[in-house]
């Protein structure tokens, strides 16, 4: 069975969530883990540095590089993989994490917070991308893993989250161009997403939004990217996986380890029915 052993990721806001959770499947394997994220400092609100996410990925069997990095900052983002290269050789996979939300209509997204998920979900995925790639032509089987949704272009997904929808569909737009734009190189460019709400951190700031009982764990979008990642990049791109089909493909159907509370009803994430 293949694996990330000895591969280099570079994770985008993975201190935490999804991010970590993916590093630590990798780390697993014997992977290189790039830990490319803002908080140095230990937030009460959010559990998780980069410090902390190094230390848990190298207990788990890698080796970690952990970089402070403001995904808004173009000059940030060069450094961090110019720093990735030269300590590890070169980067395999890219992996488009980092994300900012707000659930909020029109009238209510101040604009300070509408940039701010429009440099850090559409830019920013556009941004390590394009640093990433010239580094990902040089690897034998490179791969852009972003975490975004399918693109559906009924209303409904606009309607009440315009300045969120636009963001993500703007992670996703970068999945759908850069793969035909680096199928040549033999880059493969995918999307992931959940098909159920996945407890993390970030989601707990969200107070009443969705019931911890109702989500599945990280783990499961960490299982379903390393399915992916260990593909030949040359005969998968341009998709735009959903997690548990992923595992399905992959002969994995019993998914009731991932669930915070086994039996109960889970809740399908959004942009999905």
């Amino acid at each position: 069975m293949a694996d990330l052993a000895g591969k280099t990721l570079f994770i985008t806001g993975g201190s935490r969530g999804i991010g970590l959770a993916i590093g630590l499947r990798a780390a697993a394997d014997g992977a290189n883990v790039v830990v490319a994220a803002k908080t140095a400092e230990p937030n009460p609100k959010l559990p998780g540095t980069i410090y902390t996410a190094a230390a848990e990925i190298e207990a788990a069997g890698g080796r970690a590089l952990p970089v402070r990095m403001d995904l808004r900052d173009e000059a940030q983002v060069y450094a961090a993989v110019e720093q990735a290269v030269a300590t590890f050789g070169g980067i395999d996979v890219l992996v488009n994490n980092a994300s900012a939300i707000s659930l909020s209509g029109t009238l209510e997204t101040p604009m300070k917070r509408f940039d701010l998920m429009g440099s850090v979900n559409a830019r920013g995925t556009f941004l390590a991308s394009q640093a990433c790639i010239p580094h990902l032509k040089k690897s034998p089987n490179p791969h852009i893993l972003t975490l975004s949704p399918p693109l559906d272009m009924r209303p409904k997904w606009f309607a009440h989250t315009l300045a969120y929808t636009m963001s993500k569909y703007g992670m996703s737009l970068c999945v759908l161009g850069m793969a035909e734009e680096l199928k040549p190189d033999g880059i493969a460019v995918n999307a992931l997403w959940p098909r159920t709400a996945i407890l993390t951190a970030a989601l707990q700031m969200l107070p009443g939004l969705v019931d911890p009982d109702a989500c599945r764990k990280p783990e499961i979008v960490a299982d379903a990217a390393h399915v992916i990642l260990t593909r030949d990049s040359r005969c998968c791109s341009g998709n735009f996986y959903i997690d548990d089909e992923v595992l399905a493909g992959a002969g994995v159907t019993d998914l009731g380890k991932y669930a915070v509370a086994p039996g109960h009803e889970l809740f399908t994430d959004f942009f999905l029915d």
